[in-house]
């Protein structure tokens, strides 16, 4: 698998994504192939999309008052938080843990890094469809057949720094399931599915970065992944709560195990 990070200018709101894709990947010296992948920062979608939110228009509720305290947070950021997010968990000092789209997240993926000064960077409203959309204007325009991912990134439990998440993804398999697989002695494996779009967001992050690289896109050759022209809901890159290690544990009432 070959990864090749393509720096782009500033995106800015309504700017042509796709127009902007194949420009400076060309501008890069790179043709697309069939069955390349296109792995977009979430953020250049969401800013191309107009999900960008000016701060000084928000007025912040006693909700977020009280949890902007707690975490040492702007009121009017955690009150686009609340708005953005479908649970809240609580916060420690610097984010609000939430969940946003079945994805445990920082703040409901709003961000002010990498923002125009004064604004907030909301996620793209649905990235499945922002991923088919992608995918299909390349395809429209080059006749080429390729996968898309719009990736973010996430912190996990109990681990230093970031890493990348595939929120929304188009024309390939995102999840491969290995259950009633055997392992290398015959084993029968009960609960190993490979969450193949992750990895590769996560690939991909390596390359993209966090500060002032300017690499929103990174292309993606020779990817071991199964190619599809069906339709992928985000959903299935999701694990129901009561089935998921983590949270499965933490919200129950008798989660707590004394040996």
């Amino acid at each position: 698998m070959n990864l090749k990070g393509i720096k782009t200018r500033i995106i800015k709101v309504g700017d042509d994504l796709v127009k902007v894709i194949l420009e400076e990947i060309k501008h890069a010296g790179i043709e697309i192939e069939d069955q390349d992948i296109i792995v977009v920062s979430s953020k250049v979608v969401a800013l191309s999309e107009g999900r960008i939110v000016p701060l000084k228009e928000i007025k912040p509720s006693e909700k977020a008052l009280k949890l902007a305290e707690q975490c040492e947070l702007p009121p009017e950021f955690v009150e686009i938080v609340v708005r953005e997010a479908d649970v809240i968990y609580g916060g420690v000092k610097g984010a609000v843990l939430t969940l946003k789209n079945g994805v445990l997240q920082a703040n409901a993926g709003v961000d002010r890094s990498n923002a125009p000064p004064g604004y907030a960077i909301l996620l793209p409203k649905n990235p499945s469809e922002s991923a088919d959309k992608i995918r299909r204007g390349i395809l429209e325009r080059t006749g080429k057949k390729i996968a898309v991912i719009i990736a973010d990134s996430r912190v996990q439990p109990l681990r230093i720094g970031s890493t990348g998440v595939a929120l929304g993804v188009a024309g390939f398999e995102p999840v491969i399931d290995e259950r009633g697989k055997e392992d290398i002695y015959g084993w029968k494996l009960k609960h190993t599915r490979r969450a193949i779009a992750d990895c590769i967001a996560a690939a991909a992050e390596l390359i993209m970065g966090e500060r002032d690289e300017k690499v929103p896109i990174v292309l993606v050759r020779d990817a071991p992944v199964v190619f599809t022209d069906r339709k992928i809901d985000a959903s299935e890159m999701v694990i129901p709560i009561e089935e998921c290690m983590y949270m499965g544990v933490f919200t129950r009432s008798d989660a707590h195990c004394n040996l």
